[in-house]
């Protein structure tokens, strides 16, 4: 399956994903990644403190704020490969996990993924991030 950006990225909250599922999810946030290589870094903190200002903000919004951010959160950069992809790279198949266990509520799973790779004061920014851009997909 071959996927176009503007197939998978939508602003509006009425519109649902062309592809629920983890493929959906991974494979939006592949396109959101390639659409912020160009744009500045910005602060974990500071987007989520807008973010959760305006609850009616788009998908786009909140998974621009984790693709801008996941590198400071990791302390690495993180490894997507380019959309339609069939294979994962560790940090999408790390994702995909962290997304499934919050839809879940399965906390012992989500404390331990998040203290395995991040650090401790992105946990509460990085869940509220993922949580929000994994309801759209059907996760869980």
């Amino acid at each position: 399956m071959h996927l176009r950006q503007s197939a998978t990225v939508w602003d509006r909250k009425d519109e649902a994903p062309v592809e629920l599922g983890s493929r959906g999810f991974i494979n939006h946030l592949r396109f959101v990644a390639l659409g912020c290589r160009s744009k500045a870094r910005t602060d974990l903190f500071r987007a989520c403190a807008v973010l959760s200002l305006e609850r009616s903000q788009s998908i786009q919004a909140y998974s621009e704020a984790l693709m801008l951010c996941i590198n400071d959160a990791l302390e690495a950069r993180a490894v997507l490969f380019r959309p339609g992809t069939k294979e994962h790279s560790f940090d999408e198949a790390w994702l995909v996990q962290l997304a499934n266990c919050l839809q879940r509520g399965e906390e012992a799973s989500v404390r331990f993924l998040l203290c395995s790779r991040v650090k401790r004061e992105y946990h509460r920014n990085l869940r509220f991030l993922v949580s929000r851009i994994s309801e759209q997909f059907g996760l869980g």
